[in-house]
């Protein structure tokens, strides 16, 4: 035989045999998943709520001009702390100044005009007691006259003249009266008149009292957005008026952050929360949930749900306070801010990666069991799954569930969930601390099958420069 038939001869054999190796691997192989595993130990896990927002004082105030008129001289800058009182900014007050004067000289004039009443009234009381004594003498005087009349003793002209004197007496005593009468409304009318011009006058002053503008609050002038010589009006009947500063209370400090609707149900006051503030990187303050939001709040907008006349199933959030503990120095309203609330804590409990957690309708399940006991050769079996709610439908009813690694076989055991944590999920029942479970990759976890062959590679995958050389 040549020595190229016996080549020939032996590469022919080494393919074949390489064939059944190939063959024979491949038959090995087929069906089998390659996952990756970790093994379940105890831990502590927290759940958080992450929501952002902005730095607010829980007290500030906006000052609004109250009168027309100029800005005549801004006595702070923005930044400044400033004292409860203290000036803020002076307005054109000409026109209010002389009205006040004005409004001063004429309460002196109806002050003199009461007292100018008073002292008439008094005469008037004073002339009237004497035209009383007067009408008694004249009175006492005619009765005698009547008498001696009668008796004789005085001629008719002495009597008449005694009567015309007693009816002239009387004439006077009346129209002393009616003088008191009078100056007594006149000083009346001098007194409401002298009530008025001091209330006018009350009036001017506060008008221009509201040239003056004073802080209301300690804080500081967060904000500042006038100038000297600018025009300002007041607000007119739902128009506010010119705006002028802000004044911020910044000893309590609080986050106002926006919660998703979906995790506001698990948010409560008193809950403790980590707060980071932008501008202040690398620093993690603390804070306390003091104020929860009982409307829900249109993303978009940014108005409260009661406020739109139609229905929307745009996403809502609710806003919640978060006061911290012991904010920066340097802090100031409007800063960008993240809560992290933490909603709820356990200690050295068992869980499991997120994305371990896979969801199998019943239907699939009960088929894999009975397919399991057919095949039990090693006496492992699937872990029954939880009698189905009544009147369900087994191929809509899901259930949720871990994938066990044992003897290189993925079994699916329904498990009982707790808590989430930023990775990780609680577990309450269903596994024990030392079980190997899947946790990757996802696409094999979304299509694994219960009683599927398994490969563990855990290896760590490649970067994408490793990949490419």
């Amino acid at each position: 035989m040549k020595t190229w038939h016996k080549i020939g001869i032996g590469a022919g054999a080494a393919a074949l045999v390489g064939g059944i190796v190939w063959f024979s691997v491949y038959q090995a192989n087929k069906g089998v998943v390659t996952v990756q595993t970790a093994k379940i130990a105890p831990q502590d896990l927290v759940s958080q709520v992450t929501a952002s927002g902005e730095i607010k004082p829980t007290t500030y105030t906006n000052v609004y001009a109250e009168g027309f008129g100029k800005i005549t001289a801004i006595v702070v800058h923005e930044g400044d702390h400033v004292k409860k009182g203290e000036t803020l900014l002076l307005q054109e007050n000409i026109q209010q100044s002389a009205d006040v004067q004005a409004q001063a000289a004429a309460l002196s004039s109806s002050e003199a005009g009461t007292q100018s009443s008073d002292a008439s009234y008094k005469a008037a009381q004073s002339d009237l007691l004497q035209r009383r004594a007067d009408l008694e003498r004249a009175r006492l005087d005619w009765e005698r006259g009547q008498g001696l009349f009668k008796d004789g003793l005085i001629p008719k002209s002495d009597y008449d003249a005694r009567k015309a004197a007693y009816d002239s007496a009387t004439a006077g005593e009346a129209a002393s009266a009616a003088r008191v009468t009078q100056l007594h409304a006149e000083i009346q009318r001098s007194r409401a008149q002298l009530e008025q011009s001091r209330a006018v006058l009350t009036r001017t002053r506060d008008v221009l009292r509201k040239t003056t503008y004073t802080s209301p609050i300690n804080g500081i002038v967060s904000y500042l957005p006038v100038r000297v010589g600018e025009n300002v009006v007041p607000g007119i009947q739902n128009a506010t008026g010119s705006f002028l500063m802000t004044i911020s209370d910044m000893s309590v400090v609080t986050a106002e952050v926006k919660v998703d609707e979906t995790d506001i149900v698990n948010v409560r006051t008193g809950q403790e929360a980590d707060v980071t503030i932008d501008a202040v990187p690398g620093k993690i303050f603390k804070g306390q949930v003091t104020e929860i939001g009982s409307q829900a709040v249109l993303r978009s907008s940014g108005l409260a749900t009661t406020q739109t006349t139609t229905s929307t199933q745009e996403a809502k959030d609710f806003k919640v306070v978060v006061t911290l503990a012991n904010p920066p120095e340097n802090v100031r309203p409007g800063l960008s801010t993240t809560a992290k609330i933490r909603t709820a804590e356990r200690k050295n409990v068992l869980a499991v990666p997120i994305q371990a957690l896979a969801v199998r309708s019943r239907k699939d399940l009960e088929a894999a069991a009975k397919l399991a006991k057919k095949n039990s050769s090693e006496g492992v079996t699937l872990a029954a799954p939880p009698p189905p709610p009544a009147g369900s439908d087994p191929k809509k009813d899901e259930i949720q569930g871990i994938f066990l690694v044992h003897a290189k076989k993925a079994l699916f055991t329904p498990v009982e969930t707790g808590i989430s944590g930023v990775t990780d999920i609680e577990v309450k029942s269903g596994l024990k601390p030392g079980d190997e479970i899947v946790v990757g990759s996802y696409k094999a976890l979304r299509t694994l099958k219960p009683e599927a062959s398994v490969k563990v590679d855990n290896t760590p995958p490649k970067k994408a420069e490793e990949q490419q050389n």
